[in-house]
């Protein structure tokens, strides 16, 4: 096979293959196999080149996703919002149909060691620094009152993509809509209300959706 001139064509042409067999199949149905074969002529060997596993399509498929539907510069410049309903909106755009998708396929990903600590590691360095800038924002202009905003930033980045995940953390979708609704008084009486009514519904929608995905 000659080499291939344009890696970078390559790999937009395996990440959409496969996120269009994530959502339609699903990550644990979908194969390598069934990648290669929506690449008209391309290998395995070709998908190896550029991904060491399923499991790193999965993760910078996530990355993509982040990168092109980044929700905290969605809401950066509107002034219509605080601080608080900010990072509420932040948490909506994150529960949108595809996002919410991929998010519950990916997470048996992180029994994988490596992803959880690259994962841990993404969120520390990435999303903790943007969620210290709304909760700035959520001081200055009262909605938040908490004394402890940085701990509390770093707090959203690592809570639920640990304590959150049943890959992680087992329990019942019970279990985890009690730790979540645990994690939302906890945040509302440290001064962060960031919980309210419409998120707790998407969390629950959410976690029953992942429990289907894992009877199936």
């Amino acid at each position: 096979m000659a080499r291939n001139k344009y890696p970078e064509e390559t790999v937009e042409k395996i990440l959409q293959a496969s996120r269009r067999l994530f959502l339609e199949k699903g990550y644990e149905q979908t194969t390598i196999q069934d990648i290669v074969d929506q690449l008209g002529g391309l290998t395995k060997g070709a998908i190896y080149h550029h991904f060491k596993s399923k499991e790193d399509i999965m993760d910078a498929l996530g990355n993509r996703m982040f990168a092109d539907h980044n929700p905290f510069e969605a809401v950066r410049n509107r002034r219509d919002l605080t601080g608080l309903e900010k990072m509420r909106e932040v948490v909506r755009i994150t529960q949108s149909p595809e996002w919410s998708l991929l998010s519950r396929q990916s997470m048996p990903l992180l029994r994988n060691p490596r992803i959880l600590a690259e994962n841990i590691q993404n969120n520390q360095k990435l999303a903790t620094p943007l969620f210290m800038e709304l909760m700035e924002e959520g001081l200055a202009d009262g909605s938040i009152t908490t004394r402890y905003p940085q701990e509390l930033a770093e707090l959203l980045t690592l809570l639920p993509n640990l304590w959150l995940a049943p890959s992680v953390y087992p329990g019942t979708r019970e279990d985890i809509l009690r730790r979540f609704r645990c994690l939302g008084e906890m945040l509302a009486h440290m001064g962060l209300p960031l919980v309210d009514g419409e998120i707790l519904a998407l969390a629950e929608d959410f976690f029953l959706k992942l429990e289907q995905m894992q009877e199936e």
